[in-house]
């Protein structure tokens, strides 16, 4: 095993927040040392909880819709890494919505990972607590004017909304998005794909 093998493992196997976990903890990352793309999400759904498959919902269709992307190049891990801000399910927030993802796992994963990771060409950070957590004081007021001006978090990042049903009413409000941002994402994406594993 390697030593991305072994901090992996350390992670999926992390209890740290058990107490704070409704359904208890069960972190899901995927990473591999010859990954180009790296999805940085919120946290998990119950959906992703039950199955340990990350993006298993109507959420990951969308995204894999926004990437044209295919499930079996977007759960090639040798390709693309999935490492979300939170690594388990938070639970239920009063509003209907999930938690926010809990705060102490994304400084403690994030660096371990990332560090072994060492050919990762393009960070999609998919959502505001994504965005927060790698942008922090460099993002805009707004998730709206982040995914705007994404072209000047790159060649690094590149901040997209939520992929929830929730976002059906800001992309019709934001018809750009759809217009000119996914474009000019898929060619990206498409690019560095192309190369295969590094």
């Amino acid at each position: 095993m390697s030593h991305l093998d072994d901090i992996v493992a350390a992670a999926r196997a992390c209890t740290l927040c058990a107490p704070h976990l409704p359904l208890g903890p069960r972190p899901v990352l995927r990473a591999s040392a010859t990954a180009r793309l790296l999805i940085i999400g919120q946290a998990p759904g119950t959906k992703v909880h039950e199955t340990g498959i990350p993006w298993n919902d109507r959420s990951g269709q969308r995204l894999r819709q926004w990437l044209e992307m295919d499930e079996t190049t977007f759960y090639d891990d040798s390709r693309v890494a999935i490492l979300p801000t939170g690594l388990c399910y938070p639970g239920r927030a009063a509003n209907g919505g999930d938690l926010p993802p809990r705060p102490e796992c994304a400084p403690l994963w994030h660096p371990q990972v990332l560090a072994l990771m060492p050919h990762i060409e393009l960070t999609l950070l998919v959502g505001s607590y994504a965005q927060a957590f790698a942008l922090k004081d460099k993002r805009r007021a707004t998730m709206t004017e982040t995914v705007r001006d994404h072209a000047d978090y790159g060649p690094r990042y590149w901040p997209l909304p939520h992929p929830s049903w929730r976002t059906n009413a800001w992309e019709k409000a934001n018809p750009w998005f759809g217009e000119s941002v996914l474009p000019a994402l898929r060619r990206r994406v498409r690019e560095i794909l192309t190369q295969g594993p590094a």
